[in-house]
């Protein structure tokens, strides 16, 4: 994730308007008075203050008993997936007798909250403190000011990682904001840091958190025009996705930056468990939001209540009520509906109604490959723009990129024609030697910011196509590995208008030819988990000296070991191909176990004898059932329980391999190939460690003209490719080797 940027704030206190919101969530108290406070939230009853691990009862209006349970250890309990409505509430038994709460109403799962007073209160114009959700739950909040006077642009960075940490926002982008003339508002969602209420991955009602945090914001004085946008990257990315769809009235504008599609694209890849980045992430953020202590939560909330806040430490009390992450990932193999598709961005996106920028990456060692399959559905806004480009998790804020965020920023936020100080720009060395560990990094000129004014640079931008797909990122530089692309073009749309499907069939010889070959084909190698090794990466994912964001990482990016992998290269290409979007691999499998999980790595085998990485794709052979919309150029993967079925033995099936996207230009005199094995080893920090089956196995491809087997891949015609073979290694996140055959 992006380093630490630090600015120091003073602190400051919240007032006492959190305990008379705390009054909107319940009705009028009952006779009987509680030794403990029970508040109504969205779908949700929240209690704290209980003695001890005292039992507690949940009763609805008529008098039933809908739960029973104990307070947790910080006498806390948390009641989830309620019914909207009036007339809950919470019994304590006290030795032999009860004590009952007032009435409580639960809220609905809707936008809107149940009175707009909430957004009269105000925030901290400049430094720590808390903010009111619409169930008296209290945010931890961190303002940074830029110099000069207000009221200013202002920016929402919000997410479960330490952004309101006062020390400076951990893993945020606040500081570069703040250089650039914006206000920045850091927010930790709730269940996390110094936040009350408990932690659970993207529920509703974080959302609703952020549209809550969107209006208050908006509200206060020393905002220029009474409207904010969000920014971040990866998770503070990620989060804006899920606020937008909650369209609130004052949202200006989105910039989400190196996010996910879907959360079963990074975490269950074609049906496999990724045991690397998304499941080490999961368990962070299962300690993330445990109540902070020497020993677990955010350290940096641990070190607030220690130097004396009472705010934090009360807001610990349902820390213990968050949702196992690692848990409902384990629960979790197949895609279930009601369970996924609520995390899963492209399902919702086109709520989104605000002015949008993405940034992401094909090549993302984090989030994965799989962002640019947003494009097409985002369809509730006119104004969205894509920029999509090889490269590493940081690289969402390259230069170019750079340019056109802030140029956005300017325009949708700030109201203001985009123009960068001297000062600004000679700031951004400074940015990258600390973001990406690259010295020497400078913005190139930009198009929008030479415009005469406002209305020009709007103009311009608004003419800008939709799409934009940066080639060779890495290779436009005076060295390589410095993120600059070689060159660029921009489309109207995703997919992008002119694409088709092109077939490389698998051959005798190990060759993708472009036509089946005549009868009957069967190849066959042994798959051996644990062949490669789980990741080819061995320094610093940040901007360290052997980071994977600087010019030269230490890829370790091995061969196959002969007979435990299936290689096939075409002839040497007839001209450049360009190649923007998914595709995949279609075979006949035949297996000695009941499923075996199969890696496709697509290279570029250039004429200098050397090869490149290009994508990845994946596939556990047990859910090999295509949804019903899935086309060879888009695979995609069912992924329900009911659909699972064991290969048949002694027969060979069809099975189609999903390949993540990628936009790269196959130079003529190049060869394109691929290579069916075992997964592991292609990939930096993904890592494959549960796969099927647990020991080795024989594997066999067929071929024939019943039975095809081919690479489809999604070309674009009349794409003019603008550079010579890039520099071997020098392509961010596409490491380069020794072309090695293997038949």
């Amino acid at each position: 994730m992006p380093p630490r940027l630090s600015l120091l704030h003073r602190p400051l206190r919240a007032g006492l308007l959190a305990l008379t919101l705390l009054a909107l969530s319940a009705s009028a108290a009952s006779a009987a008075a509680a030794p403990f406070a029970a508040h109504g939230s969205v779908q949700q009853i929240y209690v704290t203050g209980v003695t001890g691990t005292a039992p507690l009862v949940l009763f609805d209006r008529q008098g039933r008993v809908l739960a029973r349970r104990r307070a947790d250890r910080l006498g806390a309990a948390l009641f989830r997936n309620l019914t909207p409505g009036p007339g809950y509430h919470v019994r304590e038994r006290i030795g032999s007798g009860f004590a009952s709460s007032p009435t409580l109403r639960v809220l609905p799962d809707t936008s809107a909250p149940p009175s707009p007073a909430i957004y009269s209160q105000r925030i901290p114009s400049l430094g720590y403190g808390y903010v009111s959700m619409r169930d008296g739950i209290t945010l931890a909040v961190d303002v940074h000011l830029p110099t000069g006077r207000g009221p200013y642009p202002t920016l929402i960075e919000y997410s479960g990682y330490g952004y309101a940490d006062p020390a400076g926002p951990q893993n945020g982008i606040a500081a570069v904001a703040q250089a650039l003339g914006f206000a920045v508002v850091d927010v930790n969602m709730r269940g996390t840091g110094c936040s009350g209420g408990a932690f659970d991955y993207f529920e509703a009602l974080q959302s609703l958190d952020g549209y809550d945090i969107v209006e208050t914001v908006a509200g206060q004085p020393w905002v220029r025009g009474h409207r904010v946008g969000m920014m971040g990257i990866s998770y503070g990315g990620i989060s804006q996705l899920f606020v937008g769809a909650t369209a609130p009235p004052h949202l200006a504008a989105l910039t989400p930056l190196s996010v996910i599609d879907n959360s079963a694209t990074t975490l269950y890849a074609g049906g496999l468990l990724n045991t690397g980045f998304a499941l080490n992430w999961a368990m962070e953020r299962d300690h993330d939001a445990q109540p902070a202590s020497a020993t677990g939560g955010q350290p940096w909330a641990y070190q607030q209540i220690q130097r004396g806040d009472t705010v934090c430490k009360a807001n610990q009390a349902l820390h213990a009520e968050a949702v196992s992450m690692v848990a409902k990932v384990y629960r979790n193999p197949y895609y279930v509906p009601s369970v996924a598709d609520p995390l899963s961005p492209v399902t919702f996106v086109h709520k989104i109604t605000a002015p949008t920028f993405v940034a992401c990456q094909f090549t993302d060692e984090q989030t994965g490959g799989h962002c640019p399959d947003l494009a097409e559905h985002m369809t509730g806004t006119r104004h969205r723009w894509f920029t999509f480009a090889n490269g590493a998790h940081i690289d969402s804020l390259d230069p170019y990129t750079f340019n056109r965020w802030y140029d956005f920023l300017e325009l949708y936020v700030a109201h203001a024609q985009p123009r960068l100080t001297p000062a600004q720009r000679a700031l951004s060395p400074l940015i990258y030697q600390r973001a990406m560990g690259i010295l020497g990094v400078t913005l190139p000129p930009d198009p929008i910011q030479a415009q005469p004014s406002f209305a020009a640079a709007l103009s311009a931008f608004q003419a800008l196509p939709e799409i934009r797909v940066m080639f060779d990122n890495g290779a436009g530089g005076p060295r390589p590995g410095m993120p600059y692309r070689a060159f660029e073009h921009s489309f109207a749309r995703f997919p992008i208008p002119g694409t088709h499907a092109v077939s490389w069939y698998l051959g005798a010889g190990g060759q993708l030819s472009a036509s089946a070959p005549r009868g009957r084909l069967v190849q066959q190698f042994t798959w051996k988990p644990g062949a490669r090794p789980a990741t080819d990466f061995t320094g610093d994912t940040g901007g360290a000296t052997n980071g994977l964001w600087t010019e030269t990482p230490p890829y370790q990016w091995t061969q196959n070991p002969v007979g435990t992998a299936l290689s096939y290269v075409s002839k040497p290409l007839t001209h450049n191909t360009v190649v923007i979007g998914a595709g995949g691999v279609e075979a006949w499998v035949r297996a000695s176990a009941p499923s075996v999980d199969l890696q496709v790595t697509v290279t570029e085998v250039r004429p200098d004898g050397k090869e490149t990485f290009v994508q990845n794709g994946w596939l556990r052979t047990s859910v090999r059932k295509l949804a019903p919309t899935s086309t060879l150029l888009d695979p995609v993967l069912s992924l329900r329980r009911a659909d699972a079925a064991p290969l048949p033995r002694g027969r060979f099936t069809e099975v189609t391999i999903p390949l993540y996207y990628e936009g790269h230009a196959y130079r003529r005199g190049s060869r394109i190939r691929i290579i069916i094995s075992a997964p592991n080893g292609d990939q930096p920090i993904w890592a494959f460690a549960q796969l099927h089956p647990s020991a080795p196995a024989q594997v066999w491809l067929a071929q024939s003209r019943t039975m095809p087997a081919r690479l489809v891949l999604p070309v674009v015609s009349g794409v003019a490719v603008g550079s010579g073979l890039p520099p071997c290694p020098g392509l961010r996140g596409e490491p380069c080797r020794r072309y090695t055959p293997l038949q």
